[in-house]
């Protein structure tokens, strides 16, 4: 692979956000990377999707009521704990699931556009020098949470939480797929 952008994919590794440190991008930088997520699939130009970037002063107000909300949701504490240390990342943002109604282009199609764009948000990221991974738990998953604190609609969900920052140490390669045990080839 003798192409730079090949050679980036064939060794593209998400950083987890306890082995990020700050800072994290500025509102330029993450203006950039989020023109460049934006080019994705989108069946119909519907732009099914939408973001809200949670910055080191909103994460330290929410990482409480998120710790809160797990207790309350009748977790234990060791599972509050870990959701409320997942704001700990310089950068969060929400990559939220907007869909359009649409004659033409089934939700399922601007759903996997959202996700695109999670993926293109990391690699983004990646490509530019932070450290970046997409995850998701209880403060995208809790409904009640996602709509009290990060503003989703009712008809909305939230497709991401892309945590950015300087990246530490590289994790170990994991265990990638078998893809010949995942091909089949139809002639």
């Amino acid at each position: 692979m003798t192409s730079p952008i090949l050679q980036f994919l064939a060794t593209r590794r998400s950083h987890p956000p306890k082995l990020m440190t700050g800072p994290g991008p500025d509102r330029h930088q993450l203006t950039e990377l989020l023109t460049l997520a934006a080019r994705v699939p989108d069946h119909g130009k519907l732009e099914p999707w939408r973001f809200v970037v949670l910055g080191r002063q909103t994460l330290d107000a929410l990482a409480p009521k998120l710790h809160a909300a797990v207790l309350a949701d009748g977790q234990d504490q060791a599972a509050a704990d870990k959701a409320a240390s997942a704001f700990a990342s310089p950068v969060i943002v929400a990559v939220i699931h907007s869909p359009v109604d649409s004659p033409k282009v089934p939700e399922w199609e601007q759903e996997l556009s959202s996700g695109a764009v999670c993926l293109g948000l990391v690699n983004a990221a990646l490509a530019s020098g932070w450290g970046a991974a997409w995850l998701t738990g209880f403060a995208a998953l809790n409904r009640d949470f996602a709509q009290a604190h990060l503003g989703v609609a009712p008809h909305e969900r939230v497709a991401g939480l892309i945590h950015i920052g300087t990246p530490g140490p590289t994790p170990p390669e994991r265990p990638r797929p078998d893809i010949a045990a995942k091909t089949r080839f139809l002639p």
